[in-house]
This record gives structure tokens, sequence and C-alpha cells, in this order.
């Protein structure tokens, strides 16, 4: 039997925490046995876990055991205990499959076992992940990331993700698809975490010179607006509103008209039943592929993707 064990450090998340337990305990193989079993450890003989309070059966001693050790997010992570850190390396050196969920990169990341890999949390934790551990490659656009030994997810629900491809990993799809149903979710799914990003616009300055100018693309994104038509407007030449535009927001009149454009092709999807190559039109795309082409490399799936997820 593979022992998973799920450390739960003090403020851990909940739902986090409950994800491998449930998903784990319940998989069964073709012939009804169990194939896991999952061991809650802390460092400390009482866990706040937020609403509530936990006392796990198991110390770090039970990870010296396990083949898999979870690492669930924590609500206001605090530096992680040098023995923790201490137990983890020595399971990593001994071959053990370490996992993440969501805010638990941090975990993982402190140990140094994932400097040099491409890993993943929360797309809100992201910038921080990667300032704290620059040695990271960090994908905010992911479920979740496969490096064999160590795996990162996203955010909650990518949590239900990362521990079914586990599975299959372990056991094949049949015994995955099983799992998945129990959860009630699927398998595989469509996008990336850049589906639940909120795509803000790159800030300008208040009072900036340029405040009036976004107010204006904003407003007039469904139209034919070149850069030529747009530094015309602006009272600039090409050259300057560029230099102007990344001074001031960090990227281009262009790249800023196409990420309003999205913003609002994600509003109609969410709130009308209109056509897609219509929506194209109607926030400023001359050609439906080349809308459907942007919307993906923004949002990571596409729009008829995007609005099954999303439709209120």
């Amino acid at each position: 039997m593979h022992t998973v064990a799920v450390l739960a450090l003090d403020q851990v998340i909940p739902f986090d925490l409950a994800t491998p337990i449930e998903v784990f305990t319940r998989t069964r193989l073709p012939d009804g046995r169990e194939p896991y079993q999952v061991l809650i450890c802390g460092v400390t003989p009482t866990v706040h876990a937020g609403a509530f309070t936990l006392q796990p059966p198991h110390g770090l001693d039970a990870l010296a055991e396990a083949d898999t050790i979870v690492l669930p997010g924590c609500a206001d992570p605090a530096p992680v205990p040098e023995k923790v850190l201490d137990a983890l390396r020595q399971a990593a050196a001994r071959g053990a499959r370490l996992a993440s969920i969501c805010s638990g990169a941090f975990v993982l990341a402190a140990t140094g076992l994932l400097d040099g890999l491409r890993a993943t949390t929360h797309w809100r934790a992201a910038g921080a992940l990667t300032a704290l551990r620059p040695a990271i490659e960090v994908d905010s656009g992911v479920l979740y990331v496969d490096n064999g030994q160590f795996l990162t997810s996203a955010g909650a629900a990518a949590g239900l993700d990362l521990c079914l491809h586990m599975i299959r990993r372990d056991h094949g799809s049949a015994v995955a698809a099983d799992a998945a149903r129990l959860s009630v979710m699927p398998l595989e799914r469509e996008g990336g975490q850049a589906q639940f990003i909120v795509h803000d616009q790159p800030p300008a300055p208040r009072g900036s010179v340029l405040e009036p100018l976004l107010r204006w693309l904003q407003d007039n994104a469904a139209h034919n607006l070149t850069l030529a038509k747009i530094a015309d407007h602006a009272g600039m030449s090409p050259r300057t509103l560029n230099r102007r535009f990344r001074e001031q927001t960090g990227t281009t009149p262009l790249q800023w008209l196409h990420l309003a454009r999205i913003r609002q092709a994600q509003h109609l999807l969410e709130t009308t039943d209109h056509a897609i190559d219509r929506i194209a039109g109607e926030v400023g795309f001359g050609s439906p592929t080349a809308f459907r082409d942007r919307f993906r490399r923004v949002v990571g799936t596409s729009p008829r993707g995007y609005r099954a997820a999303f439709r209120g």
C-alpha cells in the first residue's frame, strides 16, 4: 500500500488539507482494494486551521516512511521550522514524492528542492514566490507542474487536478477516471489557471498624461485603432507614444488595447448568448481567428471553453 502523508502546518487551509485526504482515501483499484493509506502529520499537537483546530495523529517521524508527502497551503505562511525542512529533504533524498497544493509551494520551495525547476502556485502568490526564490521558474498559467519527484499545483481546486494526476501516474487512467467521477471532476480540465486570473489593465499613475488616452482607448476598443490613429488622438508621434506608454504602464498601446478587448470579450461571454464570431467583431477584432488565437494566449483556454466554465 502506498502511504501518503499530508503535512498540516499551523494555519493550514482546510480545503487544501481535505483534498488529498478525500481523493486518495476514496480511490479503489479494479478489484476493490484500497491502494493508498493517508496519514495526517503535524509539527505540534494542535494545529490551527482557521475556523477550527485539529490534532494530527502523526508527527514528523511519519514522513520518514511516506511514499508521497503532500504540502497543503497555509493562510498566513510563516517561516518553515528547520526540522520540517530537514525532514522533507531527507524524504526527498530517499526518493519520496513531494507535492504541494496552492501556497504549499512556499514550503517546498524553502527546502531548495525546486531551485532550477519549473513550478506553480496560486496566481496571486506567483510574484511573491518568484521574488522569494528567483531560481525557480514560476509558471502562473497552469493548474499543476510535474517534475517527476516534485510536483506543484495552483490554488484550491487545482489540488484535485494534481491528486488525480498522481493517481493516474500510479495506477493508470481507468483508476484515475473512477476517482475523478467520485469527486465530480473531469480527469482533464481545458485550459490552465490563466482562465481564472483577473487580468487588470497595466496601471498608469493617477494624474498622468495618459489617463485621458486610456479612457478613450477603453471606450473605443471596438473600433479599428492603429498605432498611428492612437498617436494622432494623443497628439504625439508613434515613437513618443510608445516610449511614454512603456514608462507609465510597462507595455505598448496596442498590447494594452488587446488586453482591454479580451476583458470586454470575457464579459460578453459570461453575460450574453452572442455568437463567438459576433463577439470578436464587437470588441474590435477584425478576424474571428485572430480573436480566438489572442484569447487563448491571454486566458489559457478557448472562448467556447471559457463560456462553458464561467457563464452565469
